[in-house]
């Protein structure tokens, strides 16, 4: 390419590289750092964040970027270097509405506050965890003022993760689906046949499912050479580079799905960051296209395959082997059954595939309160405890298992929950066009090959990391823009066979 090109993209390496190392940390912090180590750790994860964002705002790089769009200009508008230009121009009209100084002091704060949060959590008790989420909240509406005027306060927050998202579009997606998911649950609680989960409720060894975790997802092509997993408070995954990208995992021994479900979820983000285009490597846009979309790939992994029939086919006799004692003889269709029982539940990531989205929306909800000012942040754990009483039905019997079970405030990630209900509708609409393209597709999960499913993910999705907006890419794909018909089908469907409906 150009030498504009060149300069522009050396420059933009070097903000990568600084986040990056900065994500290091970020890893090392929920897996292996000494508890004395916060406050150290936060100024140095500050001051490579802070770094990272003055150079990018900088007089110097807003010339390199004006430079290299009048260089591609002329270019195919799809290629690389029409797209990283596009890409890299939003995020800096964005960032530099955001002041260095704030940037620095952000991630000193999350920082120290998931070290609290985990403190917190571990001893069930919120007023741990209360005076960092104070501060956190206040600086999400800080930085919210930064991009005003806007249509609502939430706007800024969700525009991080799924970009170009309104509220009151997230708010038509979940009237949508409420409704829908609130009747079949219902139907499956007053008609359906019952399911016993009890097989999934004893003692399993956990050496024994970590290795049945990395099995599966080695199988699914998730490359340890360029990986690896390692045990957090709550699964995460995180990429220092496509050929760097390491998962997480929890691992409980009296419920055999936790970590499950866990690995092969975080597999299917990390197969993503995998996948992407080496072109892209040191971009912004060596990223998902979206959380949303990033979401579409883990749920599909844990789910729409982690879940079926057909992976059970190939699986369910080497977990028998694992664990006989257990599992010896309990037949496929009964543990079909039990690993998609439907029952509300306290823990979000371990809820069934027809209520997790219940989780999501009620998360949304108080979210949207304190960001407003309606919902003081001491008032959370009572306001999280009637929300689940109001949408599921039960009450949390501790803040453990209620308001700090989920790590996403302690990092600042307000904004974040609704993209995983978007990823479930993304994944089932994706789901659709995959059927259609590849007939076979059961038969070959049956068979323990996965490389048609993962060469198609590739091919459509991952090789273009953020290239394209979600919605423009998911269009492409599918013909449609984002619409809640498909993933509405899979659950009556399922759910409806499961449970005799």
């Amino acid at each position: 390419m150009g030498k504009h090109f060149d300069t522009f993209r050396e420059k933009v390496g070097v903000v990568f590289d600084l986040n990056a190392a900065s994500a290091v940390l970020d890893w090392d912090q929920q897996t292996y750092m000494p508890h004395g180590g916060a406050q150290g750790r936060a100024m140095q994860t500050s001051t490579l964040r802070r770094l990272a964002h003055e150079h990018f705002v900088s007089p110097e790089f807003e010339q390199a970027l004006g430079a290299a769009a009048d260089e591609v200009a002329k270019l195919d508008p799809d290629s690389d270097e029409v797209r990283i230009v596009r890409h890299v121009r939003r995020e800096f009209d964005k960032a530099t509405r955001v002041p260095s100084d704030w940037v620095g002091e952000f991630s000193r704060v999350t920082a120290l506050a998931q070290q609290s949060w985990e403190a917190a959590k571990a001893q069930s008790q919120f007023s741990l965890f209360e005076p960092d989420l104070t501060r956190v909240v206040q600086m999400r509406r800080e930085f919210a003022d930064f991009f005003a005027p806007y249509d609502h306060v939430y706007d800024p927050l969700i525009d991080d993760f799924e970009p170009g998202m309104k509220t009151t579009e997230v708010q038509a997606v979940f009237a949508q689906l409420r409704p829908a998911q609130v009747a079949l649950v219902r139907e499956i609680t007053e008609r359906g046949r019952p399911v016993d989960d009890s097989v999934l409720r004893l003692q399993y060894d956990e050496r024994k499912q970590w290795a049945f975790g990395e099995q599966v997802v080695r199988s699914f092509g998730y490359d340890f050479n360029r990986g690896r997993q390692d045990k957090s408070a709550h699964p995460f995954t995180t990429s220092f580079g496509q050929n760097d990208v390491r998962i997480t995992t929890r691992l409980v021994p009296d419920y055999l799905p936790t970590a499950m479900c866990g690995t092969m979820h975080e597999a299917g983000h990390a197969m993503y960051e995998q996948g992407l285009s080496p072109t892209l490597d040191r971009t912004p846009t060596a990223n998902g296209a979206s959380l949303g979309m990033h979401e579409s790939q883990s749920r599909m992994w844990e789910n729409l395959v982690g879940r079926g029939r057909p992976f059970w086919q190939a699986f369910y006799p080497d977990l028998q082997q694992l664990f006989p004692e257990q599992l010896g003889k309990v037949d496929l269709e009964t543990f079909y059954r039990a690993i998609n029982k439907v029952e509300p539940s306290l823990i979000r990531t371990e809820a069934d595939e027809a209520t997790y989205n219940l989780h999501v929306m009620l998360r949304f909800e108080l979210e949207v309160a304190l960001m407003q000012g309606s919902l003081p942040v001491h008032d959370l754990p009572a306001a999280w405890n009637q929300k689940y009483q109001d949408y599921l039905g039960i009450t949390p019997p501790d803040d453990a298992r209620g308001v700090l079970q989920d790590i996403h405030w302690s990092f600042g990630g307000l904004g974040y929950f609704p993209t995983y209900t978007l990823g479930n509708l993304i994944a089932s609409q994706l789901w659709e066009k995959i059927r259609q393209d590849l007939p076979d597709l059961d038969r070959s999960i049956a068979a323990k090959d996965f490389q048609p499913l993962l060469g198609w993910l590739r091919t459509h999705i991952h090789q273009h990391g953020a290239k394209f907006e979600p919605m423009e890419l998911l269009e492409r794909i599918t013909g449609q823009r984002l619409t809640a018909e498909p993933y509405l089908a899979y659950l009556r469907t399922k759910f409806g066979e499961i449970y005799a409906l």
